[in-house]
């Protein structure tokens, strides 16, 4: 009786380790609010579930480096980075690959908000922030961090800590928004898709604080896969994967990243970010 039960355990065991392997898991850089992007991609597991045929399920993470080690670890076959997290991840896993891209991210932007005690006018020219307390969102962020630290350098002339009275880094651009607006910190850098849908869900007060300057378009967020995805899946999974990723239509599901399509994208897309990264010291 014990033999059997132990036969039956180890079929059990192999059959729930097989099920595991079978299951498409993936992840996001926490970019806003955790209860949005929790309803967001638990909807894109749905689609991705009913179009590939397998288990898939989204993976949340707390943090953009956490997103970045479950790509590494394997704990995630795919993952919505932004660029400088996307390059990151692909670094550290050689062979994987940036296969869509919001059409938006083709040419994303930053927005600079300031609180309206500094007076700060609205202009195209870079603004003169020097000597105000500024946030960025998360360290890892290419549009809360990245992207601003390298347009303040180059229109200031002079390292980002040097311009400030002090400096922050708010976790994520809904933070970054909140804490400009309360006047926690005068000054702070967005990613534009966050704060316009802020504006339209009626969360930003434009008496308190307001878009001071956008910068020039660059790439950004974008789907990266782990490599060996077909050997796990089957032949022609990954080319699937990227078939119904860029086939998402459903306006609902669009409007929640929120992107009006998604197009092709491939790793060398993404090479001004890193180099972009490696001249103001983010990675080597």
């Amino acid at each position: 009786m014990r033999l059997m039960t132990l036969v039956v355990l180890t079929i059990l065991s192999t059959f729930s380790i097989r099920a595991d392997a079978t299951e498409f898991t993936f992840t996001a850089i926490p970019d806003e609010d955790e209860s949005q992007l929790k309803t967001r991609f638990e909807k894109v597991a749905e689609y991705l579930e009913s179009q590939l045929g397998v288990d898939v399920r989204y993976i949340p993470v707390k943090s953009y480096s956490a997103a970045v080690t479950a790509f590494r670890n394997n704990q995630v076959q795919l993952a919505w980075f932004g660029g400088l997290s996307g390059v990151q991840a692909r670094r550290l896993v050689p062979g994987s690959e940036a296969i869509a891209q919001g059409y938006e991210d083709q040419f994303f932007k930053s927005y600079f908000i300031a609180h309206h005690s500094t007076d700060i006018l609205p202009s195209e020219s870079f603004p003169n922030i020097n000597g105000y307390s500024f946030t960025y969102g998360s360290k890892g962020s290419t549009s809360g961090r990245l992207m601003p630290q390298f347009f303040i350098e180059r229109n200031l002339g002079k390292k980002a800590d040097d311009v400030f009275s002090r400096v922050g880094f708010s976790g994520d651009h809904s933070r970054t928004i909140a804490q400009v607006q309360a006047g926690a910190y005068q000054v702070g850098a967005v990613n534009y898709k966050v704060w316009d849908r802020a504006l339209a869900n009626g969360t930003v007060d434009l008496d308190k604080v307001k878009v001071i300057w956008q910068s020039p378009a660059y790439p950004d967020y974008q789907w990266t896969v782990r490599e060996g995805l077909d050997d796990t899946f089957g032949d022609g999974f990954k080319a699937k994967l990227k078939e119904v990723l860029i086939g998402m239509s459903d306006p609902e599901l669009l409007n929640s990243f929120p992107r009006k399509s998604f197009v092709e994208a491939e790793n060398l897309d993404y090479q001004p970010i890193e180099n972009i990264a490696k001249a103001i010291g983010l990675i080597d």
